[in-house]
């Protein structure tokens, strides 16, 4: 059996598809002949002063000298070159779900000097496993990491009963997503401004503590709009709740600027739900053509149309339902997913 301890940085609980991915991993692993530890990191990643980064270099040296050190990407990207050669020689399996650096609203020079960090970083991993194959592409042409050295185990979706949707009145829209710069939250609402004629309602359920200064500008621009009566901003919210709220949804919406998978979109197709999505990423891939309508990211005016187009149009809304769940039927299930990352990690021990 593989001994690997799996490193991840903050609250094992945080209600991100990153932090459900591992979940499953640690709650999974051990029927693939992978004996799984957790080994919890500082919760300031990826941005850790020098202290946190002192512990984390004490926590990797206290890991068992047998042991696969697999690290999650929000810590190990901004991990000094240092701090990975001292968890030598246990071999170092990164897990990657979208580049730090790629993530909206840093400046510049942050964003520079997270994607050079993150390159330096994975030159040392031994194996790198990814998401999806656009991240994949991503960490080949802009990272300079060789194919031969990534897997991609895509996140798994779990069976789901078709949506029965909203019923008599608004149109019921919902959006799954930390509230954060990146997940285009402020794109919709000025989109959804555009389409204020029509009858609809939105749910965004999603963490409100991740960037607070971007939640209190959402929440204005909101009110500017006069659309505090048809927006809810939910927060993160328990998955019975959240499963009802896709069951009662019409139409899912994914306005982000940049997707390493999109996990929320996964789970509308598992249940038959129509869906506007930007390209933004491996949202691209994600969603089939046929399961609704995309758009770029960030394109207000072509978002608003997509809108129109669904929200005004129930006959077109069902045929893409159709072809969302068909799509839903083929996504890989999380035990593919385990059964791919216990397979790197045993070629990583070995």
């Amino acid at each position: 059996m593989t001994a690997t301890t799996f490193c991840i940085p903050g609250d094992l609980a945080t209600p991100t598809g990153g932090y459900a991915y591992a979940r499953q991993l640690l709650a999974h692993l051990q029927r693939e002949g992978v004996a799984v530890s957790p080994l919890f990191l500082p919760a300031s990643f990826p941005h850790p002063d020098e202290a946190d980064l002192e512990l984390t270099a004490a926590l990797l040296a206290r890991a068992p000298r047998e042991a696969v050190l697999l690290i999650d990407g929000l810590a190990y990207g901004c991990l000094p070159p240092a701090i990975i050669a001292s968890a030598a020689p246990r071999p170092i399996v990164a897990l990657v779900h979208h580049p730090l650096g790629l993530e909206a609203g840093l400046a510049a020079d942050e964003a520079a000097h997270l994607i050079a960090a993150e390159r330096a970083a994975l030159a040392l991993a031994a194996r790198i496993v990814v998401t999806s194959r656009f991240t994949r592409d991503l960490l080949v042409a802009d990272f300079g990491v060789p194919d031969d050295k990534i897997t991609v185990a895509e996140p798994g979706t779990g069976t789901a009963t078709r949506a029965t949707g909203g019923g008599p009145g608004p149109v019921r829209l919902l959006a799954v997503g930390a509230v954060t710069p990146r997940k285009g939250f402020a794109h919709l609402v000025a989109a959804l401004a555009k389409v204020a004629d029509l009858d609809w309602s939105l749910t965004l359920v999603g963490a409100l503590d991740r960037s607070p200064a971007h939640v209190a500008a959402l929440r204005e621009v909101i009110a500017a709009e006069g659309l505090g009566e048809r927006i809810a901003l939910a927060g993160a919210v328990p998955s019975e709740r959240l499963d009802a709220l896709y069951d009662r949804a019409d139409l899912m919406v994914s306005p982000s600027l940049f997707e390493g998978y999109g996990m929320a979109l996964a789970d509308a197709l598992a249940r038959g739900l129509p869906v506007v999505s930007t390209t933004g990423g491996a949202a691209a891939d994600t969603v089939p053509d046929a399961a609704g309508v995309k758009v770029p990211p960030g394109d207000e005016a072509a978002l608003a149309d997509a809108l129109r187009a669904l929200i005004a149009d129930p006959a077109r809304r069902r045929a893409a339902a159709r072809a969302s769940r068909e799509a839903g039927e083929r996504l890989p299930r999380w035990r593919d997913t385990v059964r791919i990352v216990a397979d790197v990690l045993r070629k990583a021990g070995s």
